[in-house]
């Protein structure tokens, strides 16, 4: 009974391991980042540029609110744009390309 204690010990031992190393894995420049909505200029986002777009490099209208960069995390919102416009964690519905 006791070996059984000492191998399930050991087993949640290496379980927590390799979960704090899987954690530690990623890049720090990678956790400090966030999505933010309407930032980037014509054709520099990072991803989701609404329909009629693959990705990367697709949007179509500078500050475009459906469109994406990556930014440090904490600035989205508090950066001054052009215009009076802030970024946003979430998609906006200005400055969208004309269908």
């Amino acid at each position: 009974m006791k070996n059984k204690a000492m191998s399930a010990a050991i087993v949640a031992g290496a379980v927590a391991t390799a979960v704090a190393g899987l954690a530690a894995s990623v890049p720090a420049h990678a956790q400090a980042k966030e999505k933010c909505y309407g930032v980037s200029l014509k054709g520099q986002n990072d991803c989701k540029a609404g329909p009629g777009t693959t990705c990367a490099g697709t949007s179509t209208v500078d500050y475009q609110g459906n469109a994406w960069t990556l930014v440090p995390k904490g600035t989205c919102t508090t950066m001054k744009l052009p215009g009076d416009r802030h970024g946003s964690l979430t998609e906006l519905k200005r400055d969208l390309p004309e269908a």
